[in-house]
């Protein structure tokens, strides 16, 4: 005798996170995010506002639980800076996607939409008075 059918199996979905919209991509734009260095991204937006590389003012961004980092990121910029440099933070909310792809081909994709909180953080440098 064979054995009855089982229930039926759902079928197995891979969870793909799409990239946000990301604001126009300048030289002086720093995305902030978990997985490089700290001292890295620390050095990378020093060099940007050192004297005479022409930028004389960053963004910085962050974005979910790189906020923290990009908070870190501008206050040390601000402790070292000597009072030469002066912060204005912006807080926002951004849209995201996240996209269930099917392992198999008979069924459809499922997306879904979610909110995550991201800042944008100036650093512009000033005269010394």
């Amino acid at each position: 005798m064979s054995d009855p059918p089982g229930p039926p199996t759902e079928t197995e979905y891979a969870l793909r996170r799409r990239l946000p919209r990301r604001l126009p991509r300048r030289r002086s734009d720093i995305y902030v995010n978990m997985k490089t260095d700290f001292k890295a991204q620390l050095s990378r937006c020093q060099k940007l506002l050192a004297p005479g590389t022409g930028c004389p003012e960053i963004c910085i961004h962050g974005l979910g639980l790189a906020i923290n980092r990009a908070i870190n990121i501008a206050l040390q910029l601000e402790a070292t800076g000597g009072g030469s440099l002066r912060l204005a933070a912006n807080t926002s909310t951004v849209e995201l996607a996240d996209v269930a792809e099917p392992e198999g081909d008979s069924d459809e994709p499922m997306a879904r939409t979610r909110n995550n909180s991201a800042i944008h953080i100036r650093v512009c440098r000033v005269a010394p008075e």
